[in-house]
């Protein structure tokens, strides 16, 4: 009989079980509408996701926890709800008590790397132009988090940049949105994705040994609404569906006056009282849209060419909402419907009926724990959510989503509501009638506010 040596015997064990491990690859975009071809939108041209989505689950009524990048984005790295401010995970270092995801993955002997905007600031540093090495976003979370910025300069530059380098310095001199001819690099995305598949590249060489752990943050289709002509050219001369509940809402409610979007310069026209206007920023988003979907399918095709899409686990996830004229609002930052709907798929080794698609709730704060059980880790304790697992294979049952924004401002969505609770109102929308969103109906309704105000306050006092 032969012995091998102890450290042998080890280093075999540790081959067969990181084989038996899956990789994860965690896309994420940002502003991203659940308005996509696989969701029903035939005018939307995204065959790259819509790919995704035929081989892996479609979840048709994700909810995020908040309607502004950071504090979506905390609740996404750690399974919990939290602050509803962009500095949520800058804030989170003063009293971490629990690993976000990435760390609990590279605890259980993942190598763990993000590129792009995966937490709120590109590159997941601080500092005036986000880049400062001492001021990390997710301290212990990746093995390395690249950021490359090109003629932009630094991070802050890229978050807004368009073509050729160019920085928003002063917004009311930057043009709302812009198509111009040349490669996918002209813009930011391009060369996040030129990083990330090099970052793939090195992570496939070495996952016989350590499973990796890889986000790949894709800024588009946030404003300004920046991507090449190429992608402009499948909506011209598109005839677009009119925009529903395009009035301003009546009463009280969270509805704002855009300002995001209306600081931009715009020539000096407003998409609310100018019709083809609304159209022109429709299609420039839905080009960003399209130049996103491209860039995520240069990271689905590498995975293929590598071998590695039977052995991951892809996510691809929209960090938020996004109005597009709904209620007269043009961008985010509002607990309508819009702002908090987002896309979500998931593909996985082994899953069920790959191509299909659910209409129950989930939240955000299921990617999490839905994550660590597919890849076999222990199931962390802390996460507020919980994995999806049961709701694929099982038909488990959904929940509601629960969501906040300025933190005294919380909303409930259930199958048939939408309350948005207020200190000193209350907004309730019925969903099985045509007015949506539009007419509130609390007061006509008082036993449902009180059951749901009390189902609100139990899973977040």
């Amino acid at each position: 009989m032969r012995f091998f040596p102890a450290a042998l015997l080890l280093f075999l064990t540790g081959l067969i079980h990181a084989k038996d491990r899956p990789n994860v690859l965690l896309i994420c975009i940002d502003d991203l509408r659940p308005e996509l071809n696989c969701y029903g939108v035939d005018y939307i041209h995204s065959p790259h996701i819509d790919r995704l989505a035929a081989t892996g689950i479609r979840f048709d009524r994700h909810y995020v926890q908040a309607p502004t990048c950071g504090a979506s984005r905390y609740a996404l790295m750690t399974g919990k709800y939290g602050p509803s401010a962009n500095d949520a995970l800058f804030k989170r270092i003063e009293g971490v008590s629990s690993p976000t995801a990435p760390e609990w993955f590279r605890e259980n002997g993942y190598i763990t790397v993000s590129v792009g905007k995966v937490s709120h600031h590109p590159g997941g540093l601080g500092g005036p132009d986000w880049n400062n090495e001492a001021i990390i976003e997710m301290p212990n979370a990746w093995v390395r988090h690249p950021m490359p910025v090109g003629d932009w300069q630094h991070p802050r530059g890229a978050m807004h940049g368009l073509a050729h380098g160019e920085i928003r310095v002063n917004a009311k001199d930057m043009d709302l949105f812009q198509s111009e001819e040349g490669y996918d690099d002209i813009y930011p995305d391009g060369l996040i994705t030129d990083t990330a598949l090099e970052e793939l590249n090195e992570l496939a060489a070495a996952s016989d040994t350590e499973p990796f752990f890889l986000a790949v943050g894709i800024i588009r289709p946030h404003l300004p609404f920046g991507a090449p002509a190429k992608y402009m050219k499948h909506y011209e001369g598109v005839e677009l569906p009119p925009i529903p509940h395009s009035a301003k809402p009546e009463g009280k409610t969270t509805w704002h006056k855009s300002g995001e979007f209306m600081k931009y310069n715009r020539w000096g026209r407003d998409p609310n009282t100018d019709a083809e206007f609304a159209d022109e920023v429709r299609r420039h988003y839905a080009a960003c849209v399209t130049y996103a979907d491209a860039q995520a399918g240069r990271l689905l095709n590498r995975l293929e060419e590598l071998g590695l899409s039977g052995n991951t686990i892809v996510v691809l996830w929209g960090d938020h909402g996004w109005h597009l004229g709904e209620h007269a609002i043009w961008g985010k930052h509002a607990l309508f419907e819009e702002s908090l709907h987002s896309p979500l798929i998931v593909r996985y080794p082994g899953m069920p009926e790959p191509g299909a698609a659910t209409n129950e709730i989930v939240e955000t704060i299921d990617i999490f724990p839905t994550l660590a059980d597919l890849a076999g880790l222990q199931a962390p304790d802390f996460p507020d959510g919980r994995s999806l697992r049961p709701l694929i294979e099982e038909k488990a049952s959904g929940r509601p989503a629960i969501s906040y924004y300025r933190n005294n401002l919380t909303t409930i969505r259930t199958d048939r509501y939408r309350m948005i609770l207020h200190p000193d109102f209350v907004e309730l929308y019925d969903h099985t009638t045509e007015a949506g969103e539009t007419v509130n109906v609390a007061e006509a309704n008082p036993e449902v506010v009180a059951e749901l105000t009390a189902l609100l306050k139990a899973r977040r006092p």
